[in-house]
């Protein structure tokens, strides 16, 4: 924890996610599980980070949408999927996997408050 009462954290303690796919396009929704955390989460998930984060896939552009009223954004990752379903190699057609990539592979520096209670992240 800093001396400021904020915690930096994995994405998943603070969100929840959704993978799907459109062609060579995989698409993440990162849901907040708290309201209170969804602005820290804008101004952190940002397209320059994801694509960063998925350009050993062969992203080549990522587009952030977001849905305040939902608490949510929804990435759109192109070039992620070795060409689509019809075309990759790979085990995970679909990407489902992808969601966890982002939510594992992406920290973000948030207040305790929005941490969910009970969680493994917040001192007893």
């Amino acid at each position: 924890m800093s001396a400021d009462g904020r915690l930096t954290l994995p994405l998943h303690a603070v969100a929840h996610g959704r993978a799907g796919d459109k062609g060579n396009r995989s698409n993440i929704s990162v849901i907040a599980y708290l309201p209170e955390a969804f602005p820290h989460l804008v101004g952190q998930v940002t397209e320059d980070r994801v694509l960063e984060l998925f350009r050993h896939k062969g992203a080549t552009k990522v587009t952030r949408y977001l849905l305040p009223n939902l608490n949510a954004m929804n990435f759109v990752i192109d070039d992620a999927l070795e060409g689509g379903v019809n075309s990759a190699l790979t085990q995970d057609l679909h990407g489902k996997t992808l969601s966890f990539l982002l939510l594992g592979g992406v920290e973000v520096t948030v207040p305790r408050a929005c941490v969910p209670a009970g969680s493994r992240y917040l001192d007893g």
